[in-house]
């Protein structure tokens, strides 16, 4: 993704809330469509690239679906690796990510592909749902289907999120080097999840719930198939080398490409994800890469697993501490109409890396 200006644009601020889009205007974070409606931006938007701002003029209400799209892949990216020494985190700075959107390993990887898949995702979403002037609705799967459905319905419009995601996500990317490919390929594989993930989804009709006929559609998947998807992706990321085929003749895009680093394995698809250099020690602080390390992290004592205190806190040991918690419990319905609740005090055991 652009994540070098797009993230910037779209940072969070102290309060969790997102701030791609402000509620004062100035000469220098005005934004005027094709219709002439003054969109206000905030005023790091001036970072994105020509190209980018002339897509938001083209497409009013894409801008809200995009900071939503990025906004739902970043708490993907945590949830999907809550329990690993990287737990993608993320900062109030200039680069939301922090500095392994630079490097070349896998959490680079899947960061470019989760966040290309969030944005495909949700304007393909919005457009179904009326959110931006210049899409609809899929509408060509239309007419017959099969012997007791037929096409019908609102698919979810993942042609032109895919066709958006592209000529936005990839625009900021310059250059003919490793680096420049291999973002390029991950974008497109997070875009490529979404399509492949798309469902038919159907409604019956008949007498009495009969379903003698159906009307079916496109669905898209949720968000956390498309992230459980990727992170199977992360785990078999192919390690790749630039290629060079060496012919004058050959076009630019087949002159350079992608290799895998061993020669026996096969070429990665256009679905894997791939990276070209060893991950970070995660274990420890460093400011030099980028990393936080997993002092203070909270473990689980008795799993083996990368949540269990020996691998999350990288062998250095682990404190126990307990606390107590108060929620409320046995909540009782009284007509009409209130809830009234007791409030319930359990203690906790907590683990803590060292």
């Amino acid at each position: 993704l652009a994540l070098s200006s797009l993230s910037n644009t779209l940072a969070v601020n102290n309060s969790g809330r997102w701030w791609g889009i402000i509620n004062v205007a100035s000469s220098t974070n005005l934004l005027t469509d094709s219709k002439n409606v003054q969109l206000v931006l905030d005023p790091s938007l001036q970072l994105l690239s020509r190209k980018q701002r002339k897509l938001i003029r083209q497409n009013p209400g894409i801008l809200h679906s995009v900071s939503s799209g990025l906004q739902t892949a970043i708490k993907e990216c945590k949830w999907q690796f809550r329990n690993r020494r990287w737990n993608c985190p993320t900062s109030q700075g200039p680069n939301i990510f922090g500095k392994i959107v630079n490097r070349g390993c896998r959490e680079t990887a899947f960061i470019f592909a989760i966040t290309s898949a969030g944005v495909t995702h949700s304007v393909a979403r919005s457009c179904s749902e009326g959110s931006i002037e210049s899409c609809t609705c899929d509408y060509r799967r239309r007419g017959p289907g099969g012997p007791d459905w037929h096409w019908g319905g609102c698919s979810d419009n993942i042609d032109f999120g895919r066709l958006f995601g592209r000529e936005f996500v990839d625009s900021s990317e310059k250059g003919r080097d490793l680096r420049f490919l291999m973002n390029l390929h991950n974008n497109e594989a997070g875009r490529m999840t979404v399509f492949s993930e798309m469902r038919q989804e159907c409604k019956c009709h008949g007498m009495s719930g009969s379903c003698t006929v159906r009307t079916c559609w496109m669905r898209l998947p949720t968000f956390r198939a498309v992230g459980d998807v990727l992170k199977d992706r992360f785990d078999g990321a192919s390690r790749v080398i630039y290629g060079n085929k060496g012919s004058n003749r050959a076009s630019r895009v087949e002159l350079h490409h992608l290799e895998p680093e061993n020669p026996a394995h096969k070429p990665p698809s256009p679905h894997d994800l791939v990276y070209f250099e060893k991950s970070p020690n995660f274990c420890t602080y460093s400011g030099k890469m980028g990393t936080a390390g997993t002092a203070g992290r909270f473990c689980n004592s008795s799993s083996p697993g990368l949540d269990g205190c020996e691998l999350l806190c990288c062998g250095r040991g682990y404190r126990t501490r307990t606390q107590r918690i108060t929620e409320r419990c046995n909540c009782t319905f009284h007509w009409c109409c209130h809830v009234s609740c007791l409030n319930c005090t359990n203690t906790q055991v907590l683990h803590e890396c060292l």
